[in-house]
């Protein structure tokens, strides 16, 4: 009998014995480079970051809700039983939905958590708050809100163009040229939002350029591509692209080397967007000249490089990061013009991409499931934020704030709960964050680790990790349904998401219902077992309407594994509307692509017409602020973890530098501040700092520091509390909005400076639990 299986967003895995009867892993057979991360799984489920039981703060048990608020994070805990631990919980759910109403409940719980349709931390959450009587919730992703609010405006939302993306099976057949804005890092390649069966990203890149596909990196970073891809480097400045593409289109317009016949048959506005291209507008034509002075690429390779994409098969693609900067909405909005001009959208291996390397499930060739998940229902409550304005509610409750075309208010909330996720990584100004969690009344946790998150809250409950539960795991971007099969039995106390749910369930009233307890209405008396079971028959039946046979339940447990049939031929973003532009049009406005978007227009948001352009960032190279911090600080995914899970790991811990997140910089600059290999440095701003070590890198643009997020945020709280000893680089990024348009995070707009460390730097202590002390038990 083959080993069980088990998935996560990095991979799947054979889990065996070794000779001693501990769990082992190896990849998944079908998968030609499984990830190194997913061994940590093993190593971190009993190891001593792992809560054993239920934990209260000691100030808030001893002194109830909001008190000492300011010491969270340096507080000890106090092991309480589950049912006191419920009972708190219960209470307070029950004071603030009576005393404020639901909408003082914030339960966006933002992160990637588990990799199951079942036990998905923030399902479980959403689908037991919509029973509770609903929530505050959140709106759009940090990987790409700016795209996720602009997009549908222009050509398609972001998922169906991420669901039907340009396959590399097609852009190696066409053999195509990849311009690639923001680059396409291979580290990104290892994971995948729900699990990936087959890490196929790597070969498909190999492929292509085998027959001949060459790509071009527009990137601070030479190494934002694969190596042996050969890719040709343009090392823009950061936050610049959107003019280097303002100059490609006006190089293909005026050069008349634009498709003219696409831009009248399946786009709009285009006569509006014109005269700011040309500078009749504003007296200033957006020549390669122009783009020169902005993103420091020479005008004649701007030149070259624009009659190189009209001579050829040509797809342009664009970094999920690009949406990470102030103004990040335009640089979506110009790819998506720029691939319009060029004529290709809809062909085979042309038009845009959405993030090709993003993830290891954008751009394979792949089947289509539209896989069943637990059911949430619906949300009673109306209150939401934009996922990157969390201190902004807390900070500013019954503000007005601005979002795609509509005024909204700032909830007032209360108590935060969080199932899945950690802010205090993938959020920015950290140590703004830090200032707001003190207003919230009660943080409530789901967590198998002492994260940071959990650390910072006032009741944490302990989960199960994937090892320990049975589940499906599935991704509407992969080939794969995998039985994740539980080889472990929960740690300590841990408990499934699911039954800390159906506990409290039990002991709260569902709005309107004189009965105590929901329970029933939460579970619908189903076992895990049972809607696992009703789960796969749900996907069964919608992947025979997608042309997917799949094997009855007890086949599949058997062989644990489904894999989809694979289409005849490789997949096109948009071919349907490119074939017939008025029986398949868009969901846009007017059907078509819109480069002017009269929608858009009629916000009436200053500098930010009905189409898109070149705005400055407060923070960028070109910037007055550069006298004092000099240097762009780019923040990216890291290579050894996915976020911040998992940072406890043995793995994780490797990539550090005497134990800190190492950072990379340009050895120039690294010269001037007198900085050497390995150094121990201080990256700071206004908003904080970090400590670093510093890794030379000369394939780095000068004037750039490269960091990965995720390092678990560590305050120097006995010297310098706004300094993270640790490398957490969201100390420094500043937590504003892309504009007020999609209110995404702008964290890649960011200047720092960097100094070595001299003298004995704190040690770090992100790893080690807080005190926690037993409650005397009768």
């Amino acid at each position: 009998m083959a080993a069980s299986l088990t998935s996560s967003h990095w991979g799947t895995y054979r889990v065996t014995e070794n000779a001693t009867g501990s769990l082992c892993l190896r990849g998944f057979e079908e998968d030609p480079n499984p990830s190194p991360i997913g061994q940590a799984m093993v190593e971190t489920r009993d190891g001593p970051g792992r809560i054993a039981g239920p934990m209260v703060r000691r100030g808030f048990l001893e002194n109830g809700a909001g008190a000492d608020s300011g010491l969270r994070g340096q507080e000890p805990f106090v092991e309480v039983t589950w049912d006191v631990a419920l009972d708190l919980a219960a209470r307070e759910l029950n004071r603030v939905r009576d005393d404020f109403g639901n909408d003082s409940i914030y339960a966006g719980s933002y992160g990637w958590a588990s990799a199951g349709r079942f036990h998905h931390a923030q399902s479980q959450l959403r689908r037991f708050m919509n029973l509770f009587g609903g929530s505050i919730t959140s709106r759009d992703s940090y990987s790409y809100a700016a795209a996720e609010v602009i997009l549908p405006h222009v050509v398609a939302p972001m998922a169906r163009l991420c669901q039907e993306h340009t396959s590399w099976r097609s852009i190696t057949e066409s053999g195509s040229l990849v311009v690639a804005f923001g680059g396409m890092a291979t580290r990104n390649a290892q994971v995948n939002a729900g699990g990936t069966g087959c890490h196929s990203e790597l070969q498909d890149r190999r492929a292509a350029h085998q027959a001949g596909v060459r790509v071009i990196n527009i990137s601070p970073d030479c190494a934002d591509t694969q190596p042996d891809q050969e890719a040709e480097w343009m090392a823009i400045r950061p936050n610049t692209d959107v003019a280097l593409m303002l100059a490609i289109a006006h190089t293909l317009v005026s050069e008349d080397l634009y498709d003219r016949q696409f831009i009248t048959d399946y786009c709009v506005g285009f006569e509006e967007f014109l005269p700011y291209l040309m500078g009749t507008e504003d007296g200033t034509p957006k020549t390669p000249a122009w783009a020169a002075a902005i993103t420091e690429i020479a005008a004649d390779a701007t030149l070259a490089l624009a009659r190189r994409m009209a001579a050829q098969p040509t797809l342009v693609n664009a970094s999920w990061s690009l949406t990470r900067q102030q103004n990040g909405e335009q640089p979506y909005w110009m790819l998506v013009v720029l691939a319009a001009l060029l004529g290709g959208i809809g062909k085979p291996g042309r038009g845009f991409g959405v993030g090709l390397g993003a993830v290891n499930g954008i751009g394979n060739h792949r089947g289509y499931v539209p896989w069943a998940a637990l059911p949430t229902g619906k949300n009673p409550v109306a209150a939401f934020i934009p996922v990157a304005r969390i201190a902004d509610m807390l900070l500013r409750p019954g503000e007005t704030f601005f979002y795609n075309g509509q005024d909204h208010s700032y909830p007032d909330a209360r108590l935060v709960y969080w199932a899945g996720g950690n802010p205090f990584h993938h959020h920015q100004d950290l140590n703004r964050l830090v200032a707001a969690w003190q207003r919230i009344e009660t943080v409530i946790v789901h967590e198998p680790f002492w994260t940071p998150l959990a650390r910072r809250a006032d009741i944490v409950l302990p989960a199960t990790v994937g090892l320990e539960r049975n589940d499906l795991a599935a991704s509407s971007r992969d080939n794969y349904l995998i039985a994740m099969q539980q080889v472990a039995q929960p740690f300590a106390q841990a408990r499934n998401d699911h039954d800390i749910f159906a506990a409290l369930a039990e002991r709260l009233k569902a709005p309107g219902s004189p009965v105590m307890g929901f329970k029933s209405a939460f579970t619908e008396n189903r076992n895990e077992g049972q809607w696992l079971s009703a789960l796969y028959r749900e996907s069964r039946e919608r992947g025979r309407a997608h042309g997917q046979d799949l094997p009855d339940y007890k086949t599949f447990q058997e062989s644990g594994v489904v894999r989809l049939t694979l289409p005849a031929k490789a997949q096109v973003m948009l071919s349907e509307f490119r074939q017939d532009p008025i029986g398949a049009g868009l969901q846009t406005p007017s059907g078509r692509i819109e480069i002017y978007s009269q929608t858009v227009a009629g916000f009436h948001l200053p500098g930010l017409p009905g189409h898109p352009v070149w705005r400055e960032p407060d923070e960028w190279l070109g910037a007055a602020l550069t006298g004092t911090y000099p240097l762009h600080l780019i923040t990216h995914q890291p290579e050894r973890r996915l976020h911040s899970q998992l940072d406890h790991s043995s793995h994780s811990r490797a990539g550090k530098i005497k134990d800190r997140e190492p950072c990379r910089m340009h050895p120039d600059d690294a010269s001037a501040r007198h900085i050497k290999d390995a150094d121990l440095v201080r990256i700071f701003n206004d908003r904080g700092s970090c400590l670093s070590a510093v890794r030379l890198d000369a394939a780095i643009r000068p004037g750039v520091v490269m960091m990965a997020t995720g390092a678990w945020y560590d305050p120097d709280l006995l010297g310098d509390p706004g300094c993270c000893k640790h490398g957490n680089p969201n100390t420094l990024t500043p937590d504003k909005p892309t504009s007020p348009l999609a209110q995404g995070p702008a964290a890649m707009s960011c200047l720092v400076n960097i100094e070595p460390v001299k003298g004995t730097s704190p040690p770090v202590t992100a790893f080690d639990p807080p005190p926690c002390v037993l409650r005397d038990r009768p």
